[in-house]
């Protein structure tokens, strides 16, 4: 685990003009609708005001931001207009002509950086997957070969491919790799080191997502937007960038998600989601970055569910009416406690240290997170067990606690126990919004692994435990 370091002051809730008995209530909202929320920083007036982690999740742990990506890498693009190098009439045949395929249309051709940022291409869908399937090894070339069947410009339509073209025409003109101009201009200059990215098969970024970012980060990202782009003395964005990547440039269609979420139909800005109240970054399954310039305020969440019917409304409902309402330094007290105490159940079990077992895994179920057929191995160590799903792979898992092991790079944090002949326990890939639940009967020799909400990348668990995660996902 990376260590934590402190990127932005802290307060008290009644000394930022914000209520504790608020958050409280936003707290209880979301522990009502089982919102699996994994942390929360609240930012009021430039400080952070209240933070907590569920456990086994830490300050210090980065956290997979899915397409909360995407508004950084819009920053990457204000950064090469500011230099010159890029425009948004620029052209995608222009900056990558040796990504366009034979025969491409008039409608391809005009397509430019705005109308990527805005995802006004004339596609009425996420084009990601059938690029993927037109050209496996260059998404550029298929999202340009998937049919526009609107006029560019014309609607919106959530379209992961435009932010990886986008990604490539940074690259293009900068002569840097995404992660390395956003470390050099943004996260260095912030303090924010060891940002972690999942990549393609190439090697490159996604730009659509991918990026691992602690939850401080997060904020501080939100709070250099709250403050135009200047983060201490120095202006690391051009304000009138943030101005125009964070304002409206279309209107949002109408989807499922958006009849229990009135914030999806808000607009869209340059990779940038308008709100009710200011705007925001979002990524599947949770991530957000929310940005209130009226009342100065950020706030920042990672989560493992799907909380879109809940998020960021219960902002609205609980904690805004808070602001300017302090309350008592008691409450202030009460609320910090509860945030220190924030943590997941761990499976109920005995220990029984002579007991070991073997079994393979049973896939006929659905949302696996290993391949049928796969042998599972659970052997006693003291406070716990050893559980090893593969010769490569050997995971710690503790009695009563957590226990952390990273036996292909990336960490893995459980705790189980036995329930009877059964075996439970909960593997957290800790840096990413998901985690799985391994059942082994020791009786029958079978266990299953099921994600709690399957990745969008690959359902392959032993590919998440690679650093960095290098596969070519159908995302959504």
């Amino acid at each position: 685990m990376s260590a934590h370091r402190t990127l932005l002051p802290r307060s008290t809730p009644a000394a930022s003009g914000v209520s504790s008995r608020a958050i409280g209530a936003l707290l209880d909202r979301l522990d009502e609708r089982s919102v699996e929320c994994h942390s929360l920083m609240v930012v009021r007036h430039g400080h952070v005001v209240a933070e907590g982690w569920w456990a086994p999740y830490s300050a210090g742990r980065r956290h997979l931001l899915y397409s909360l990506t995407k508004s950084f890498t819009s920053i990457a693009v204000g950064l090469a207009i500011a230099d010159g190098l890029l425009s948004l009439d620029d052209r995608v045949v222009d900056v990558l002509p040796d990504h366009v395929p034979a025969g491409v249309g008039a409608q391809e051709r005009r397509l430019t950086v705005h109308h990527l940022l805005s995802m006004t291409t004339g596609h009425t869908g996420d084009s990601l997957t059938e690029a993927w399937e037109r050209e496996p090894g260059d998404l550029v070339k298929g999202f340009l070969r998937v049919p526009f069947p609107e006029p560019e410009g014309s609607r919106h339509a959530y379209d992961n491919a435009t932010t990886g073209v986008l990604a490539r025409m940074v690259e293009r003109v900068t002569g840097r790799g995404l992660p390395e101009l956003l470390d050099e201009r943004l996260f260095h200059p912030m303090g924010i080191e060891h940002a972690e990215w999942d990549r393609l098969s190439s090697g490159a970024a996604f730009g659509f997502h991918g990026l691992h970012l602690t939850t401080e980060a997060v904020a501080a990202f939100g709070q250099l937007l709250l403050r135009g782009g200047v983060w201490g003395d120095r202006q690391l964005v051009p304000r009138e960038w943030v101005d125009l990547a964070t304002g409206k440039h279309t209107e949002t269609q109408l989807s499922e998600e958006d009849l229990f979420n009135p914030d999806g139909l808000v607009g869209y800005g340059y990779q940038f989601w308008m709100s009710r109240h200011g705007y925001r970054g979002d990524g599947a399954f949770g991530q957000l970055c929310v940005v209130v310039p009226s009342h100065d305020l950020v706030v920042a969440v990672t989560c493992g569910g799907d909380p879109h019917q809940e998020m960021p409304g219960a902002l609205w409902e609980f904690l805004l009416p808070g602001l300017d309402d302090p309350g008592s330094a008691r409450d202030d007290e009460i609320l910090a406690e509860r945030l220190h105490q924030l943590s997941f159940a761990k499976p109920p079990g005995s220990a029984a240290p002579s007991r070991s077992a073997t079994a393979r895994i049973d896939a006929t179920a659905g949302e696996s997170a290993l391949p049928g057929g796969t042998p599972v191995i659970v052997e006693p160590v003291d406070g716990g067990w050893q559980l090893q799903l593969e010769p490569s792979v050997k995971l710690a898992v503790g009695h009563g606690q957590w226990r952390e092991s990273s036996p292909l790079g990336r960490p893995v944090v459980a705790a189980g126990g036995w329930q009877g002949d059964t075996f439970v326990a909960d593997l957290y890939v800790i840096t990413t919004p998901h985690r799985v639940r391994l059942v082994l009967d020791a009786n029958a020799g079978t266990a299953v692994a099921t994600w709690s909400t399957v990745p969008l990348t690959t359902p392959d668990l032993t590919l998440h435990l690679r650093s960095p995660l290098m596969t070519r996902p159908d995302v959504a």
